[in-house]
């Protein structure tokens, strides 16, 4: 398996990734599966911003999983804070993928600069929060209650990490 920049090749697997995701898990709190058009917009749009989309493929380029970031927040005070996301395909999830994936995103954040990474996980994905506790994030908050998907209130947690100690920029 290797970890790489995204091509635009790549976002016909990613989209099916994400909408398994929406059809079949709370992982992504929507029910609207996305089209090749949106995600081709999304993955053009984090390119023009200059943001990470990895992706993690076998020896015959088959995409196995991806991951990002982008803000947290527009504002400016929370322009050294980014949120990542990572998703697995079904079929290859429990062999290490979306560690991979995030550890390379961490890694490529702290040399940018990037202060802080912050995920927001559903409550109930016991996996995914120990992945992210094993890789230094920690649990920042639980907040009841404010999703719904499939018919159940879903809870978010929120996990964060700081990835470099630095003095809080003036402004």
């Amino acid at each position: 398996m290797k970890i790489c920049d995204a091509e635009p090749r790549d976002v016909p697997a990613i989209l099916e990734i994400y909408n398994w995701a929406i059809r079949e898990t709370t992982a992504a709190w929507t029910t609207r599966q996305e089209t090749l058009d949106d995600r081709l917009s999304w993955f053009e749009g984090r390119r023009d911003q200059d943001l990470p989309v990895l992706v993690a493929a076998d020896a015959d380029g088959t995409v196995l999983g991806f991951a990002s970031y982008g803000p947290f927040r527009p504002k400016e005070g929370y322009r050294l804070t980014v949120e990542h996301t990572v998703y697995v395909d079904p079929a290859a999830q429990r062999r290490g993928i979306g560690r991979a994936l995030l550890e390379r995103l961490v890694e490529i954040a702290a040399s940018r600069g990037v202060h802080m990474m912050i995920g927001a996980v559903d409550g109930d994905n016991a996996a995914s929060i120990g992945l992210h506790e094993a890789l230094g994030f920690k649990v920042a908050g639980r907040l009841p209650e404010v999703g719904t998907k499939f018919g159940r209130w879903l809870d978010l947690v929120l996990v964060a990490k700081v990835l470099g100690e630095a003095e809080a920029p003036a402004g």
